[in-house]
Formats: structure tokens, C-alpha cells, sequence
């Protein structure tokens, strides 16, 4: 009776859920943000887009760095070595008002980047 060796699959498998268990704490963005819910599709992309967030308390951070609103542009600019073509995605925590963020995006915006997203988590089933 022939049989299926399953060992090399299993070490491959095992492998791959190593890679993954290490690289996921690094996709996610340091600073704490409670995101607002939708029913929006993400949107695809090849490339890896930088992140601004904003946390409760209006603070602005690049990925995890603290910056002041008047140097955000700069720093952009100086991240993306001018590439004004990178994905910039906005993280604004749900208690802000919407003129905060619209500070932050116009901000980001008349830096000369053009394509900002805003980020949101998929809502909750029941909500």
C-alpha cells in the first residue's frame, strides 16, 4: 500500500507560518489610532504606502515618528526622495473632528502628493 509522505509539507507549512507570525507585527503601523468602521473595499496596490496618522489627541506621527503639522510636508518629501507618486495613507483616530484631518491631508497635499487614502476598519457584523 502506498503511501503519502506529508513531513516535507509539514516543514514547509511550518516555515511559512514562522515567516508569517514574525513579518505581521511589522505591517502594522506603531502608533495606537481607534480607527472609524465601513463597508468600503480596500483599495489594491503594489507599492508600500507611507502612513500618517493622527492619534486622539491630534498628534501627527509618519509611520511611528512624532512630527509637527508645519514640517510634515518636508519630511514627506525627504521619505519619498521626492517621489511625489507614493501612496500616503491617513489615519485619523474617530474622535477628531474632520477639520483636523482635513488639516493633515491638505497638508500632505500641498506637498504635492496626490494620491492619499484614508484608512478604516471593516465594520463589525451587527453594527
Amino acid at each position: 500500500m502506498a503511501e503519502i509522505n506529508v513531513t516535507p509539507f509539514v516543514d514547509v507549512m511550518l516555515v511559512l507560518l514562522i515567516v508569517f507570525m514574525v513579518s505581521a507585527p511589522l505591517l502594522l503601523a506603531g502608533v495606537q489610532v481607534d480607527l472609524p468602521q465601513t463597508r468600503a473595499a480596500g483599495m489594491p496596490g503594489q507599492d508600500d504606502p507611507l502612513s500618517v496618522s493622527v492619534n486622539a489627541e491630534g498628534q501627527v506621527f509618519v509611520q511611528e515618528t512624532p512630527v509637527d503639522l508645519r514640517q510634515l510636508g518636508p519630511m514627506l518629501v525627504a521619505i519619498s526622495n521626492e517621489n511625489r507618486d507614493v501612496r500616503i495613507f491617513v489615519r485619523g483616530d474617530q474622535s477628531l473632528t474632520y477639520g483636523r484631518i482635513m488639516e493633515v491631508i491638505g497638508t500632505v497635499n500641498a506637498a504635492g502628493f496626490r494620491r492619499v487614502a484614508l484608512v478604516s476598519e471593516p465594520l463589525q457584523s451587527g453594527n
